[in-house]
């Protein structure tokens, strides 16, 4: 029997070794650091397989162009465990959680270019040109404004 997929709120120090693998690979450990993670405001989503971190993702407040906002960062999932929905969750998940914060229902992100199939998926959409983030590749920026809060978020 295999452990099961755990979707939960997570510490940034639970995400470092995931975002450094996934999205890091090369560079120093420190890079899978962000320097809002420790903020009160910033929210983190994990998934977990017997205690191993399989998935990430993160949003913090920063403003789109003077516009109250959350951007989503370091978002992955290990290889192993692509095409089981676990991004998807991360992200339902994060978004109740930005809603119940009651500060905006706006998003934002530079996405990878190979992820925004999954993104528009999710109902975000492209507002830039392509460009070239030199340790990441090419990126996007997309964003997504959510639906205003409902009662369902506050029973998650």
């Amino acid at each position: 029997m295999t452990d099961p997929i755990i979707i939960r709120l997570a510490r940034g120090e639970e995400l470092v070794d995931l975002r450094h693998k996934v999205l890091r690979a090369g560079l120093p450990r420190e890079e899978g650091i962000f320097p809002a993670d420790d903020l009160p405001t910033t929210l983190h989503a994990g998934a977990f397989v017997g205690g191993r971190n399989v998935g990430c993702a993160t949003m913090m407040r920063e403003a789109y162009h003077g516009r109250p906002a959350y951007r989503l960062r370091g978002m992955a999932v290990d290889r192993d465990f692509h095409r089981r929905g676990i991004g998807k969750q991360l992200l339902d998940l994060l978004e109740v959680r930005v809603r119940q914060t009651g500060h905006t229902n706006f998003l934002w992100c530079n996405a990878r270019t190979p992820a925004v199939p999954f993104y528009k998926s999710m109902g975000w959409r492209i507002v830039s040109e392509e460009f070239d983030i030199p340790t990441a590749g090419p990126h996007f920026v997309m964003i997504k404004e959510m639906e205003p809060r409902t009662s369902a978020d506050t029973r998650r």
